[in-house]
Parts: structure tokens; C-alpha cells; sequence
């Protein structure tokens, strides 16, 4: 049966998994989902259409699912959903999405979310990212996967972060971070590439060296963005073995709407 602590106050309608552990003191709204293995520690307050799903573990002290912080929001059924094997540490806040921007805030698998970081309405983060403590997502930010960013970092609303990208400890980012890049301070600058990262998840020495390619194009030559991102298409052809990361650098660079930090 499910463990529910006789003090936690777990709505009727809620729905929980059979294998869900809650513990004491937690709150539980109506409207909750909560896959099988998925572990809730004291004093949470879950609520709002939230979905979470199998094998999570959201310790002591999170809100998840409160309204979002938009005084523009009046009471809509947005949603969070929230995927399987996160973790989530103390002091977190989760908030729904809002109308007129998709009206739903994701957290996707595998992530490692440390404590006091807040996720914004209608932020999207992928999977297998870090995010240290005090991380703060403002409204509408994309974190794709394998995304590192240091402690007491602020990421202003609608900017993305490409995937294997890392920001550094206390750092302002106003700007898109492109795939694979090394970025920290205030104002942000680009310090090279997430060489040690980009080792440790197998990329090859020629995967590697193009992505140093596609760094040296953005912010060695001197070239305009434009200029730049004909020349990273083009290394599709001269270098096969990383087209996919050419790929993924060319349609970050093309979707970009806040310019890249360079």
C-alpha cells in the first residue's frame, strides 16, 4: 500500500502510485499525480495539476506546483509535470506554467536539482542537467540536456542553454549560451568549451575537435553570427563523424531570439 505518514494531509482525489512514500506533515492537492517509487519527504506542499512521475526523490521542504509568480495569472488550469529519477533537494520551488505561453512548466528525467533552486512558469528543463544550489530560472527559460550551471546563478527569462553547456558559479545570464560552451560571470562571458563534460559523456576526439572548431568559428575569428553559422553548416560535410553536433549548434544558432552570449 502507500506509505503516507498519518500526519501528511493527502487530498482523495489525488492520485498516487501504490509504492509512493510520504512523509510527515506533507500537503497533497486534489489534482496531483504521482508515479510508482517516488519518494516525498516532510513538510512538502505538492499541488496544482501536477504530474510527477516513477522513481523521483523530492526531499523535505518543496513547494511544487504553486501558482505561478505572474500577476497576469488568474487561476487557469495550467500544469506542471515533473518525468521519472529526478532528484530534488530541500527548499525548491516548482511553479505551473501560465495561459498564452503553453501553460506548462517541465522537468524532465534524470536531473540532479539542488537545494533553494526555483523553476519559473512555463521553463522547460530536459534531462540529466545539474543545477546547484540558489540556481534561479526566470519565466520561460529552456535548459536542454546534460546542462551544468553553478550555484546563486540567475538565467533571465526566455533564454535557452544549449545542450552539454556550463555556467559557472554566481553568474548573470541574459543571453542564449550556445551547445557546448564554458560560460561564467557578471556580465557573462564565454571562457571556451565544456571540454571535461563533453570527456566524460564519450565524445570522441573527433567530435571534440569539431566542437573546438565550432568555438573558434563564434568567438576566435573575428566574424559577424552570421558569418559564423554559414561556416559551422558548412563543416557538416568536412568533418561526418560530428554532423549531428554541427546539426545541433546550426538550429540553436538559427532559433536563437535573445543573441548568444559571446
Amino acid at each position: 500500500m502507500t506509505r503516507i505518514h498519518p500526519t501528511a494531509l493527502v487530498d482523495p482525489a489525488a492520485e498516487l502510485e501504490s509504492s509512493v512514500s510520504v512523509g510527515p506533515y506533507t500537503v497533497i492537492g486534489p489534482h496531483v499525480k504521482v508515479g510508482p517509487g517516488t519518494t516525498i519527504g516532510a513538510h512538502c506542499v505538492i499541488e496544482g495539476r501536477t504530474t510527477i512521475g516513477r522513481d523521483n526523490r523530492i526531499f523535505q521542504f518543496n513547494s511544487i506546483g504553486a501558482v505561478p509568480q505572474d500577476k497576469k495569472y488568474a487561476g487557469e488550469p495550467t500544469e506542471l509535470r515533473i518525468g521519472d529519477r529526478n532528484t530534488i533537494r530541500e527548499f525548491c520551488t516548482f511553479n505551473l506554467g501560465v495561459p498564452g505561453a503553453g501553460g506548462i512548466t517541465t522537468v524532465g528525467d534524470d536531473n540532479w536539482i539542488m537545494a533553494y533552486t526555483h523553476i519559473a512558469h512555463d521553463c522547460h528543463v530536459a534531462n540529466h542537467t545539474t543545477l546547484a544550489n540558489n540556481t534561479t530560472l526566470a519565466g520561460h527559460v529552456h535548459l536542454a540536456d546534460w546542462v551544468t550551471v553553478g550555484g546563486l546563478t540567475g538565467i533571465h527569462q526566455f533564454v535557452s542553454v544549449g545542450a552539454h553547456a556550463m555556467i559557472g558559479f554566481a553568474s548573470a545570464v541574459s543571453q542564449d549560451v550556445p551547445p557546448f560552451m564554458l560560460v561564467d560571470g557578471n556580465p557573462l562571458q564565454v571562457r571556451g568549451l565544456n571540454q571535461v563534460g563533453l570527456k566524460r559523456r564519450g565524445f570522441s576526439a573527433e567530435r571534440i575537435a569539431a566542437v573546438k572548431q565550432m568555438h573558434k568559428l563564434l568567438y576566435r575569428q573575428g566574424h559577424t553570427l552570421d558569418v559564423a553559422r554559414i561556416e559551422i553548416q558548412a563543416m557538416s560535410a568536412s568533418r561526418p563523424e560530428a554532423a549531428a553536433d554541427v546539426e545541433l549548434m546550426s538550429r540553436f544558432l538559427a532559433q536563437s531570439t535573445r543573441g548568444i552570449a559571446r
